[in-house]
Protein backbone atom coordinates (compact mmCIF):
# COMPACT_ATOMS: atom_id res chain seq x y z
CA UNK A 1 0.00 0.00 0.00
CA UNK A 2 1.63 3.27 -1.51
CA UNK A 3 1.73 6.21 1.27
CA UNK A 4 -1.04 8.31 -0.43
CA UNK A 5 -3.25 4.65 0.12
CA UNK A 6 -2.63 4.47 3.71
CA UNK A 7 -5.77 5.96 5.90
CA UNK A 8 -3.73 7.41 8.64
CA UNK A 9 -1.41 9.11 6.49
CA UNK A 10 -4.21 10.98 5.10
CA UNK A 11 -6.19 11.51 8.18
CA UNK A 12 -2.61 13.08 9.32
CA UNK A 13 -2.02 15.03 6.50
CA UNK A 14 -5.52 16.30 6.96
CA UNK A 15 -4.84 17.21 10.31
CA UNK A 16 -1.80 19.09 9.87
CA UNK A 17 -3.63 21.09 7.05
CA UNK A 18 -6.63 22.23 10.07
CA UNK A 19 -3.99 23.01 12.22
CA UNK A 20 -2.07 25.24 10.25
CA UNK A 21 -5.26 26.74 8.94
CA UNK A 22 -6.89 27.49 12.67
CA UNK A 23 -2.96 28.66 13.76
CA UNK A 24 -3.72 31.27 10.80
CA UNK A 25 -6.70 32.47 11.52
CA UNK A 26 -6.68 32.40 14.94
CA UNK A 27 -3.79 34.65 14.74
CA UNK A 28 -5.58 36.72 12.42
CA UNK A 29 -8.98 37.59 14.07
CA UNK A 30 -7.00 37.63 17.19
CA UNK A 31 -5.01 40.53 15.53
CA UNK A 32 -8.51 42.20 14.35
CA UNK A 33 -9.93 42.85 17.63
CA UNK A 34 -7.03 44.00 19.04
CA UNK A 35 -7.32 46.30 16.49
CA UNK A 36 -11.01 47.15 16.96
CA UNK A 37 -9.94 47.78 20.58
CA UNK A 38 -6.83 50.58 19.85
CA UNK A 39 -8.53 51.86 16.73
CA UNK A 40 -8.61 55.50 18.32
CA UNK A 41 -5.13 56.00 19.36
CA UNK A 42 -4.39 55.33 15.42
CA UNK A 43 -7.23 58.09 14.50
CA UNK A 44 -9.27 55.54 12.79
CA UNK A 45 -12.78 56.20 13.29
CA UNK A 46 -16.04 53.54 12.87
CA UNK A 47 -19.41 54.54 12.10
CA UNK A 48 -20.48 52.06 15.22
CA UNK A 49 -21.05 52.72 19.20
CA UNK A 50 -17.89 52.31 21.10
CA UNK A 51 -19.29 49.47 23.76
CA UNK A 52 -20.24 47.46 20.08
CA UNK A 53 -16.87 48.04 19.16
CA UNK A 54 -15.29 46.81 22.49
CA UNK A 55 -17.63 44.12 22.27
CA UNK A 56 -16.72 42.77 18.67
CA UNK A 57 -13.21 43.69 19.65
CA UNK A 58 -13.73 41.47 22.67
CA UNK A 59 -15.47 38.31 20.97
CA UNK A 60 -12.74 38.59 18.30
CA UNK A 61 -9.99 38.22 20.70
CA UNK A 62 -11.80 35.22 22.41
CA UNK A 63 -12.69 33.50 19.21
CA UNK A 64 -9.17 33.90 17.56
CA UNK A 65 -7.53 32.23 20.74
CA UNK A 66 -10.42 29.54 20.66
CA UNK A 67 -8.94 29.10 16.76
CA UNK A 68 -5.70 28.43 17.86
CA UNK A 69 -6.50 26.08 20.81
CA UNK A 70 -8.25 24.06 18.43
CA UNK A 71 -5.31 24.06 16.28
CA UNK A 72 -3.41 23.20 19.03
CA UNK A 73 -5.12 19.98 20.23
CA UNK A 74 -6.11 18.51 16.60
CA UNK A 75 -9.27 17.09 17.86
CA UNK A 76 -10.50 16.75 14.69
CA UNK A 77 -12.68 13.38 14.16
CA UNK A 78 -14.01 13.26 17.61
Amino acid sequence: MTEEQDPDSRSRRYMLRRSIMDYGMGVIIFCLGIFFLIAPKFKVVFGIDEMFRYMFGGLCILYGLFRVYRGYKKNYFN
